[in-house]
């Protein structure tokens, strides 16, 4: 199972939904740079489960242990462990689930791959096993902002057909997090914020896309041909669950403009670098960032378990009818925006570590 991520910066997680714990060990981070537990703490409270009335009712207080990795207070270069526990699983729940698969769920093809699977919650296919990605995240945010300034701001751009009007140039998390949905347009947060109760209300789901930019990003980043920085971006964070699409800069609107309208014409910056007076792009050019903002898109489908009545089959071949019972989320969108982050940063720490070996090869010529 596909467990690990990264190349030079790599993060690989364990646990369950309904396990003891969900962890991650963190490889290739170097030395002394600043980590303590509250460093984390605060990514994994925004990812966590219960926050609100818009989320799961399953009320995990996520808090991290680190376990190795770390001494008084900073990196020793060595594996980062941290442990996340599991303090209100409650596999029982789902004792009417052992013998059904769940519409739209991993429950038949992981059965199908692997002839088991863990049907308390899902296993490793729960949006739980996140938590530890998103640990994971906090510490290559943490090393990006040390290294060269890199800020990572996700919001919510869309729930279903309602539409957030927020600037990738200027949203701030402050923005961002001032409502639930974490959007950062208080009139659309409002009417997503009633979009989504009433979906619960109705035994429905919505999905809808989280929006993302990456500022302060330095050009030379990517690795082309089959490790372009987008094909990584996309790869990383089509992995998210109920993740199926994904875009970048202009993405699929850029189709309908010509070729004269989507070039970003470059001029001189006052750093005395190019920079560029538009960024359809999305500050990735031929698989290499550009040092202009990387802006990406990311579409996530409704949640596929919900308390309506729904067709289905048993592992018999049977037709059965499920109403899923359990604790799920209405919308996935505002617990996606730290995901989203975390796996945007993960991609840009290996990519920045990367790239240090190139530069100082280039310098030995």
């Amino acid at each position: 199972m596909g467990s690990t991520w990264g190349h030079t910066f790599r993060i690989s997680t364990f646990g369950e939904s309904h396990g003891g714990a969900i962890g991650v060990s963190v490889e290739g981070c170097p030395p002394r740079l600043a980590l303590s537990p509250e460093h984390v703490q605060v990514d994994l409270d925004r990812r966590r489960p219960g926050q609100s009335r818009l989320t799961t009712q399953r009320d995990e207080a996520d808090r991290v242990q680190i376990l190795s990795g770390t001494f008084e207070g900073r990196t020793l270069g060595t594996p980062i462990g941290m442990l996340i526990p599991n303090t209100d699983a409650r596999p029982e729940a789902y004792e009417h689930l052992r013998d059904v698969y769940r519409p739209s769920h991993a429950d038949y093809v992981t059965e199908a791959k692997y002839g088991i699977r863990n049907w308390q919650g899902g296993g490793r296919a729960s949006a739980r096993e996140t938590a530890a990605r998103v640990a994971g995240g906090a510490v290559a945010r943490r090393l990006l902002a040390e290294a060269c300034g890199v800020e990572v701001v996700a919001w919510v751009a869309q729930v279903h057909e309602i539409r957030a009007a927020t600037d990738s140039s200027t949203v701030e998390r402050e923005a961002v997090e001032a409502s639930p949905v974490r959007c950062g347009d208080p009139e659309a947060a409002e009417t997503m914020s009633t979009a989504i109760t009433e979906a619960r209300r109705r035994g429905d789901s919505l999905g809808g896309v989280v929006a993302c930019v990456a500022r302060g990003v330095p050009p030379g980043l990517g690795d082309p041909v089959f490790d372009k920085l987008e094909a990584d971006l996309a790869k990383a964070l089509l992995s998210l669950p109920a993740a199926k699409g994904f875009e970048i800069g202009s993405g699929f609107a850029g189709t309908t403009m010509t070729g004269i309208e989507h070039n970003d014409p470059f001029v001189p910056g006052p750093d005395g670098r190019p920079r560029t007076l538009s960024n359809h792009s999305g500050g990735v050019q031929g698989g290499i960032s550009n040092g202009e903002d990387i802006v990406v898109r990311v579409a996530f489908k409704p949640t596929a378990t919900i308390a309506s009545e729904q067709r289905t089959v048993d592992r018999s071949g049977q037709a059965v009818d499920l109403a899923a019972r359990g604790r799920h989320d209405p919308c996935v969108l505002p617990r996606a925006v730290p995901m989203v982050e975390a796996m945007v940063c993960l991609v840009l720490a290996d990519h920045w570590l990367r790239q240090q070996t190139v530069v100082v090869l280039a310098g030995e010529d």
